[in-house]
């Protein structure tokens, strides 16, 4: 009995020694991870912060990937580089593809839905409010103690005066309270502030929690009600769940992506599935800074009046990318519906009756081309192959991905406000922190565009020549300026078009990147994660003047 008694005891003394070890190791990387993500949160630039967060996520989604096994494993398991592209393509919402999308087992479909919502603008920006809400309380704390030391070195620095008789009392009781006056209204408008930012990012969480699980319901309820719509699924094997939400992510993150490989071409005649997903697209994109706008307005009748009106009013103070001036908002509806009706009457006239849009009614031609118009704008689902129309259609495709989501046909004079576009996209401030030597050496957008172009061209310079009618530059252009977009229109890839037929060629169902090099593949790689961080450069090129 004292052999187990003492071995208890040895036991129970080990394991509080244990205890106490796994204790302070947890203490300590609890310690150095708040000392990091103070670190990175207060001293980090942002444009540096956002190049980390989508390399982080890229990689981790292409882990993710390679852990679980494609359906076609047995016949066909994709190259790294491919897994990467898509993971890339995911992370960035650029929908360019290089794989089957049918290839993709549930599980990395699961995957890819997972990169895409952590990957949208939406969720993205919410994170940018987190970390400036995490600023912004810490500049305040620093303010109020500063403003401490400083107002019991003034009192006393005052009392001193008074006992020497330099000034009356009266006089320094006035100046006393006009200080605490003014530190008063300045802490009021720090916490306003802050209480605004904390508000704006419950609202921004709550319209992406609301437009998701409203977008799943209608696209589920849709799928349950409409047969034609469900067969195809069955047909191609994918689960229903994971198709409904895999597309309602894709749809609002403006990513473009779909399970199947032909996109949304196999769901043209359902007219009402793409009209479910048409708001989507506007709401999770282009007219999601006025659907923002009118959110915030609507609360501000019924709860938080207060900070509802600070962000209505001070959006250059909130410095909030997507949060834009009233006068701005409308002509953005204006703008992106002015954008549309171009698109529409184009489209109209040169495609109406060709081979694009054939087999369907007037009624399904109708609501399939402002699909496709809508879809123009960053998000890149389709219900046509982009290889059968116009050249001219193309064309305007390519103005219509290279414009910024939130371009206004009419200039907005600053009125006072700043630009949130500078304040919260560029991360300047008032000190510009890089330079005026920096910012002479960057570019334009344009300029960037040009050289990765002629880039693709060498790396692709010996397939331009044996096979013109794929690999020709109006194609190579669409792809390039649909990767700085985020967009994910494509041409793809015809083995018919092939001056020199390869009997060994099979039409497949992926873009025309997917039979480049890979190193053209890692070129437009770069490309989408500069698309994705364009807002950082916008203002690049100011040095060159053309006269």
């Amino acid at each position: 009995m004292k052999k187990f008694a003492c071995f208890g005891k040895k036991l129970q003394h080990l394991c509080s020694s244990s205890c106490q070890k796994i204790a302070r190791l947890t203490k300590s990387i609890l310690f150095l991870f708040a000392y990091f993500n103070r670190f990175v949160l207060l001293r980090m630039n942002p444009f540096w912060f956002q190049i980390l967060y989508f390399v982080f996520l890229s990689f981790l989604g292409f882990w993710g990937l390679k852990a679980f096994k494609p359906k076609t494993h047995d016949s066909f398991n994709p190259r790294n580089i491919d897994m990467f592209f898509t993971s890339v393509s995911a992370t960035t919402v650029s929908s360019m593809s290089t794989v089957e999308m049918e290839v993709f087992s549930n599980s990395q479909l699961i995957i890819l839905t997972i990169v895409m919502f952590i990957g949208g603008e939406v969720f993205t920006s919410m994170v940018g409010l987190h970390l400036r809400k995490y600023k912004l309380k810490n500049y305040h704390e620093k303010v109020i103690s500063i403003n401490t030391d400083l107002g019991l070195s003034n009192h006393t620095s005052l009392m001193e005066q008074i006992e020497l008789g330099l000034i009356r009392k009266s006089e320094a009781e006035l100046v006393i309270h006009n200080q605490l006056v003014l530190e008063h209204e300045s802490m009021e408008n720090e916490r306003l502030k802050y209480s605004s930012i904390k508000f704006l990012e419950f609202v921004v969480l709550g319209y992406l929690v609301v437009i998701h699980v409203i977008g799943l319901g209608l696209v589920s309820l849709y799928f349950t009600v409409v047969s034609s719509a469900r067969e195809v699924l069955k047909n191609k094997s994918l689960k229903m769940f994971t198709f409904y939400v895999f597309a309602t992510v894709s749809t609002f993150a403006s990513c473009g992506f779909v399970p199947t490989n032909e996109n949304m071409m196999v769901f043209s005649k359902n007219s009402g599935l793409l009209l479910i997903l048409i708001p989507q697209v506007l709401m999770g994109n282009t007219l999601f800074p006025s659907c923002l706008r009118f959110s915030i307005w609507v609360l501000g009748k019924f709860v938080k009046k207060t900070e509802s009106d600070y962000l209505l009013k001070k959006t250059g103070e909130v410095g909030y990318l997507h949060l834009l001036p009233s006068l701005h908002s409308i002509l953005l509806v204006a703008t992106v519906c002015g954008f549309i009706l171009v698109q529409l009457a184009v489209f109209s006239s040169l495609e109406w009756n060709a081979e694009a849009l054939s087999g369907l009614n007037s009624y399904q031609k109708f609501i399939g081309v402002i699909f496709q118009s809508v879809n123009s704008r960053h998000t890149g689902e389709t219900i046509v192959d982009l290889s059968i129309i116009s050249p001219a259609i193309l064309v305007l495709f390519i103005v219509m991905m290279y414009l910024p989501p939130y371009t206004s046909f009419l200039l907005v004079k600053d009125g006072g406000e700043k630009n949130p576009r500078r304040l919260c996209g560029s991360g300047r401030t008032k000190k510009r922190s890089s330079g005026k030597v920096v910012e002479n050496l960057i570019f334009s957008q344009l300029s960037y565009l040009v050289i990765f172009i002629i880039l693709i061209c060498i790396t692709e310079r010996n397939k331009l020549k044996e096979d013109p009618l794929n690999f020709n530059v109006l194609n190579i252009v669409l792809e390039v300026i649909s990767a700085y977009g985020n967009v994910g229109f494509t041409t793809g890839y015809g083995c018919k078009r092939q001056l020199h037929p390869d009997a060994n060629c099979q039409d497949k169902w992926i873009g025309f990147s997917g039979k480049w090099s890979d190193e053209g593949k890692i070129i437009l790689i770069v490309v989408m994660f500069f698309g994705r961080l364009k807002k950082f450069t916008m203002d690049g090129g100011r040095a060159w003047k053309l006269l």
